[in-house]
């Protein structure tokens, strides 16, 4: 029963790598990102629009283009993330169940159709607590928790994998406009 997308997993680990506390590219294409992640590019990119409609990411253009937070990762809470990717849904939807006892025929009675639902009541409080959790996360929290649990190497590795990437892009442009 998942209500929080693939997507926001995908876009919190691709956006992690553009964190000042996480060893990363601090800038980085999406095709770089998508590989790295091994998440598919055309899906990643959609992710990538919609971080930017709602000013998470930065777009460079360009050959040497790519993507930046837009803001420092403390200031951006994992519930921009999961609302920018998933949207404002709802974590429950009531159904209004309680109107269509068999024993109310066609006319429930007031008492069983005023106010809230107790069960959707339930609910609406574990979203607000659940909305409240991950907007007392930011970014920056899960970089920090990420480069604790990451070896030392970790970093230098992901920095020259991106560095590698940009190399062999301008190698490749440099043979493209000599041939």
């Amino acid at each position: 029963m998942a209500h929080i997308s693939t997507g926001v997993e995908y876009g919190l680990h691709c956006l992690l790598y553009l964190t000042e506390s996480a060893p990363g590219a601090r800038e980085a294409s999406v095709r770089d990102m998508a590989e790295l992640q091994g998440v598919p590019l055309d899906y990643l990119a959609k992710l990538f629009t919609k971080l930017h409609k709602a000013g998470i990411v930065s777009a460079t253009e360009g050959a040497k283009g790519g993507f930046t937070l837009a803001r420092p990762a403390r200031e951006i809470s994992v519930l921009e993330v999961v609302t920018a990717i998933d949207g404002d849904k709802a974590l429950f939807e009531c159904r209004d169940v309680r109107e269509q006892c068999a024993v109310f025929g066609d006319e429930p009675p007031a008492w069983a159709t005023s106010g809230v639902c107790a069960i959707h009541a339930v609910m609406q409080q574990a979203e607000k607590r659940m909305r409240e959790s991950l907007a007392s996360q930011s970014l920056a929290d899960i970089a920090e928790r990420m480069a604790a649990k990451a070896p030392r190497t970790f970093g230098p590795q992901i920095v020259k994998w991106f560095g590698d990437r940009a190399a062999n892009r301008r190698r490749e442009r440099g043979r493209a406009s000599s041939a």
